[in-house]
C-alpha cells in the first residue's frame, strides 16, 4: 500500500511550494512584455532603424501640431 502523506513517506522533497503572487505576477508581466518586445521586432531587420524612423515621425507630428495656428483661444459667446 503507497503512502500517500509526505510527512510519513520522508517525501518533502517532491513537495513544489507556490511562488509568492506578487513574484508570479511580476514574472508573467516580464514575460508579456518581452513577447510582445521579440514580436514587434519579428521580420524587421534592422529595429534600431525603425525606431529612428518612429521617433522622426513623432517628432514631425508634434511640429505640424504645434505650428498649426490657434483660432483665437475658444469660444466667443454674445449676448444680445
Amino acid at each position: 500500500m503507497g503512502m500517500c502523506l509526505p510527512c510519513l513517506g520522508g517525501a518533502a522533497e517532491d513537495i513544489v511550494e507556490t511562488p509568492d503572487p506578487d513574484l508570479k505576477r511580476r514574472q508573467l508581466a516580464e514575460a508579456a512584455e518581452k513577447r510582445q518586445k521579440e514580436s514587434s521586432t519579428r521580420g524587421v531587420k534592422n529595429p534600431q532603424s525603425v525606431e529612428q524612423k518612429k521617433k522622426r515621425q513623432e517628432d514631425m507630428e508634434k511640429q505640424t501640431a504645434n505650428s498649426v495656428p490657434s483660432a483665437g483661444g475658444g469660444l466667443r459667446w454674445q449676448v444680445g
